[in-house]
């Protein structure tokens, strides 16, 4: 399986989230610390979940962190990630 399916997978297992977007980003950093040729490295979450609500932006980068664990201590070199609630996801969008 594919990391990013993997990332992804985990994430709606966990969060259930009304959006989310894993974007293999890993083509951008050729050459540089932890990236490979095969790619599967560098990686941008955008994930929208009520699980976010009443939590810092801190956080909820923590509970991603948590729940991709594995993968963040094999393959992947780095992960982006921004973490929204609906509600501030529709703001965000207007």
């Amino acid at each position: 399986m594919r990391v990013a399916d993997r990332i992804k997978q985990k994430l709606e297992a966990e969060f259930r989230p009304t959006r989310l977007a894993v974007i293999d980003d890993s083509a951008r950093h050729h050459g540089h610390a932890g990236a490979r040729p095969e790619g599967e490295t560098h990686f941008k979450v955008e994930i929208v979940a009520p699980a976010f609500a009443g939590r810092s932006r801190v956080d909820r980068q923590r509970l991603v962190y948590q729940a991709l664990a594995e993968e963040l201590a094999g393959r992947v070199h780095a992960l982006e990630v921004r973490t929204l609630t609906p509600e501030e996801d529709r703001a965000d969008r207007h």
